[in-house]
């Protein structure tokens, strides 16, 4: 075989036509125990654009670790040409402490493109840079809202980059929101590397939901089917709404603490003065009106029982287009 036939990868050889799990070695815990992250290819014998599609970031977004996990399951992630490499779980350590951040202490999503002899989170992005990333040619990374607060099915992309536009509506999730890069984000290094990314975010942390689970495997789907990748055994619905892109948004944060419940539900289009939500006490003598500051879509719900003033409620959005 020539050299474009043979995938090289941490360490492994993978030819066309073959499958391989790999360890991505991250580091030993203190009890000297190693800790391996799988890493699942699936080559076609025809050979093709290389996808790796990733989950687990930060170590309490399980939603996004059951839709890498869903595309396995399934063998969507087997390929009619190219290559297909998933990482369910970047964040090993998180996911098994049910926290978001390393043992370090830091945002993975916040240290890249890494350092060979930083911190841990620093390491684990340098090897991710540095050993696979180079091997993409597109990247579907699934990502779950933190903090209680669930959001939207999403894509987030930069509004001036065509071709990723186009394949963010091609997913099809009900929400496209146009942010810049954050610095030192996996986003952010994939787009100085020239590597295009869609970014997906749905549902809260610790919380796995069926419609958001559904809509980010069906959005895998549609861009593999795009690109000639998607097995023929699989059907490719369209989405069952038309796709809203969001130019501006803003945080509706909480006048009061309390008790809060909200009256809308995710996606709901609202009107200016419509209420969304109530803030009260436990003793039945407070009820604040929490009302909508302008006509929009609400695309992110605190789900939390409990706030405080200056909490982010609910987000809402300004502009936008269809």
């Amino acid at each position: 075989m020539s050299k474009k036939e043979v995938l090289h990868i941490l360490g492994e050889k993978v030819g066309l036509g073959e499958s391989a799990k790999v360890s991505f070695n991250v580091a030993k815990l203190h009890t000297q125990n190693t800790i391996d992250v799988p890493v699942i290819i699936e080559r076609s014998k025809k050979p093709g654009p290389t996808v790796l599609i990733t989950a687990g970031i930060h170590g309490d977004e399980v939603n996004g670790v059951e839709i890498v996990r869903q595309i396995i399951a399934k063998g969507i992630n087997k390929p009619k040409k190219g290559t297909i490499i998933c990482i369910p779980v970047i964040n090993v350590f998180g996911f098994i402490h049910m926290d978001r951040e390393f043992p370090d202490g830091r945002d993975l999503n916040r240290v890249f493109p890494g350092i060979k002899g930083g911190s841990l989170a620093s390491r684990v992005a340098f090897k991710l840079v540095t050993e696979i990333l180079p091997h993409a040619d597109l990247v579907l990374d699934f990502h779950t809202g933190g903090a209680g607060r669930f959001n939207s099915a999403q894509i987030r992309v930069i509004k001036e980059e065509k071709s990723l536009n186009e394949l963010a509506q091609i997913f099809g999730a009900p929400f496209v929101l146009y942010t810049k890069n954050i610095k030192k984000s996996f986003r952010s290094t994939c787009h100085k590397l020239g590597i295009p990314i869609l970014l997906y975010e749905g549902g809260k942390s610790f919380h796995i939901d069926h419609h958001i689970t559904n809509t980010g495997v069906n959005g895998a789907k549609r861009v593999l089917h795009h690109l000639g990748m998607l097995g023929s055994k699989f059907k490719v619905s369209e989405p069952k709404k038309s796709c809203v892109n969001i130019l501006q948004s803003k945080w509706i944060r909480a006048s009061y603490s309390g008790m809060f419940k909200s009256s809308v539900s995710i996606n709901s289009e609202v009107k200016k003065g419509d209420v969304l939500g109530h803030i009260t006490d436990p003793y039945g003598s407070f009820n604040h009106f929490v009302k909508a500051p302008n006509n929009g879509y609400i695309f992110n719900v605190n789900e939390s029982p409990i706030i405080y003033q200056g909490d982010a409620i609910f987000h809402i959005t300004t502009k936008t287009e269809s």
